[in-house]
């Protein structure tokens, strides 16, 4: 017999940790190679972690909730034979001294992946054990511990926040007056902002807990919002030739390829080129700085079947033909609906796309998706009324028609170039040659 560690795989060049959300095998079921052992979910996708052999699960190393980071061991699988990598086992005949420092060691390292990995609350919020011993210690409720400002990554509380905290906290007066005052100003405020009052539900009314996924996009919303100055421009497109031209190539296209063509990869092919004419609008910004991206990667918008929206990335868009886009897109839409993307398949996005008509929109103002600085929002395509001008003169006839809502971060886009790339989209589009061939 042997023992296999299986451990937590890499997920992506900017994945380092992960939770567990669910054991799909217990302790002394027996598993299969490529059998899913666990399910764990990182910023905004769910994966499932397979076993690397065939064996008997004796035991998992973490529980559901834990944040295990990449490359820690998840779980100990018993194997046939001895060509799999071995558990060691401890020495019975090391010496006391040596059985000290050991010792010494463990703890050591326990100290340590206790004052480092980190806990989430029910909120969504990730705290370090540290912190909640801390706050354990000083009485401070889970309420109140979410209150905290962190100024850690991605707004995590830290050792010296809730310090700080404690110690303001203790500085405060209690004398009666002062309680009486801050009571009425809160009365007042909460006048002025009722959604700050606790909401009361009523016997009808139907109490629904946030997804994890719900409370992330929350979060991630609400700080896109308050780190961006958000600017829109809209402008109308006539989309009659690519509709003309779809609907010409459509069957035959699905007959060769086996793939739906759909208005989708024809929009990302024009974007893509829009963004090559524009780069100033394929960046991110980092503090005071500029990042010019070289790479020109799509964030398509999809939305699951929870409510909740995923945006899966379409990685060098610029370089793949209309065939090959139109592959990428239903792959990544497809596996986006069953929960099969991959962590790595949502990260690196320079620019995103949201298709709005879908829903029946003929309009939206969508939120920027952080660190980017545009996105763009495609409305439903209509049949109107539309004025034609020809060399003959002008006459009513009927088009197909959408608008297209350009969102852009004013702190580095300013309106020409947020008006021109977006118009640059339009031209591409009625500019499509309706003999193109594929």
């Amino acid at each position: 017999m042997a023992k296999f560690e299986l451990k937590l795989p890499k997920m992506g060049e900017s994945v380092a940790e992960a939770t567990i959300t669910s054991w799909l095998k217990e302790v002394g079921d027996t598993v299969e190679m490529d059998d899913p052992i666990l399910e764990i979910a990182t910023d905004k996708v769910d994966s499932e972690v397979p076993s690397e052999v065939d064996g008997v699960l004796v035991e998992c190393l973490f529980n559901v909730d834990d944040v295990v980071q990449v490359g820690e061991v998840l779980a100990i699988i018993e194997t046939e034979g001895g060509g799999e990598e071995e558990v060691s086992e401890p020495d019975e005949r090391i010496s006391e001294e040596e059985q000290k420092v050991i010792e010494q060691v463990e703890q050591a390292v326990s100290i340590a992946k206790e004052t480092v990995t980190p806990i989430v609350s029910g909120s969504g919020r990730f705290y370090s054990p540290l912190v909640k011993n801390i706050a354990k210690e000083e009485g401070i409720s889970q309420e109140e511990l979410d209150t905290i400002s962190g100024s850690g990554k991605a707004g995590r509380v830290t050792k010296d926040d809730i310090l700080n905290y404690v110690e303001n906290k203790g500085s405060a007066k209690p004398a009666a007056v002062k309680v009486e005052a801050e009571k009425t100003i809160e009365e007042s405020a909460a006048e002025v902002n009722p959604e700050k009052t606790s909401v009361v539900p009523s016997g009808e009314d139907e109490i629904v807990e946030m997804t994890r996924m719900g409370k992330l996009v929350a979060n991630h919303m609400v700080e896109s919002l308050q780190t961006s100055a958000h600017v829109q421009s809209f402008i109308e497109a006539d989309v009659t030739n690519v509709w003309n031209w779809r609907k010409k190539v459509k069957d035959g296209f699905m007959k060769r390829e086996g793939e739906n063509l759909t208005f989708t990869p024809i929009f990302m092919e024009v974007i893509a080129k829009a963004l090559r004419d524009f780069p100033l609008m394929n960046i991110s910004v980092q503090g005071d700085r500029i990042i010019k991206k070289k790479q020109i990667n799509l964030g398509m918008a999809a939305a699951l079947p929870d409510g909740n929206l995923i945006v899966p990335v379409i990685k060098n868009a610029d370089q793949l033909n209309l065939v090959g886009m139109t592959k990428q897109v239903n792959d990544l839409a497809n596996r986006a609906r069953i929960n099969k993307l991959k962590p790595d398949e949502i990260q690196g996005g320079t620019y995103t796309v949201t298709n709005v008509g879908s829903f029946g929109s003929i309009m939206g103002t969508p939120i920027i998706n952080q660190p980017q600085v545009g996105i763009l929002a495609l409305g439903a395509i209509r049949k109107v009324p539309a004025v034609i001008e020809t060399a003959d003169g002008d006459f009513i006839g009927i088009r197909y028609k959408m608008f297209l809502s350009h969102s852009y971060d004013h702190r580095v886009v300013n309106g020409a170039l947020g008006g021109m790339f977006v118009k640059a989209v339009k031209d591409y589009l009625e500019a499509w040659d309706i003999n193109r061939e594929l």
